[in-house]
């Protein structure tokens, strides 16, 4: 048996060393298709538009309302503006990509009887009142104990719009100062 061993570790060793001479070849070149594919590329753009899909650099060129950079697909500024804004509520999802923000259910300590839930929708790249939508949803606990959907305030959702907006133009100044 120990005989056997070592035939298999010299074998190893010599087929290892047969590969010492061995030269890789180089990749084969790309090429970017053909006169037709350049054409339909230039006339209907790519899945990723003008760069790559994801970039984990700021680009300091952008124009000064535009937030977007370190790879998500929004406003970076109504995104973190919107994570500062919600951060006292657990959250359920956060699609950088999409942009969308899902709160976990909410329940206020002076109003044991309720919770909300957000729903935040981050919808450009500029940042417009009309880049951010929030939806509002309540719930009230009945007699028997079970949650039972009930009308948010609308007054609360603009109230919300309202202090990301805030938020993200001062993270904006404050980006601006510090550039």
């Amino acid at each position: 048996m120990a005989a056997r061993g070592r035939w298999l570790i010299l074998l190893a060793v010599l087929a290892v060393t047969a590969c010492e001479g061995v030269e890789a070849e180089p990749p084969p070149q790309t090429t970017t298709g053909t006169a037709r594919d350049q054409r339909d590329r230039e006339r209907f753009g790519t899945i990723t538009g003008e760069g790559p899909l994801i970039s984990f650099s700021t680009d300091r060129a952008r124009a000064p309302n535009e937030g977007v950079g370190g790879g998500i697909g929004v406003n970076a500024f109504l995104w973190e503006a919107t994570l500062d804004t919600i951060n006292f509520m657990p959250l359920a999802s956060a699609d950088p990509f999409g942009g969308l923000i899902i709160t976990d259910w909410f329940q206020p300590a002076t109003t044991p009887g309720e919770r909300v839930k957000l729903h935040v929708q981050i919808r450009d790249a500029a940042l417009r009142a009309d880049s951010v939508t929030v939806s509002v949803f309540r719930q009230q606990r009945d007699p028997a104990g079970d949650w039972l959907d009930a009308p948010a305030d609308a007054t609360t959702a603009r109230e919300i719009e309202d202090h990301i907006l805030t938020r993200a133009r001062e993270l904006r100044v404050a980006s601006a100062a510090a550039g």
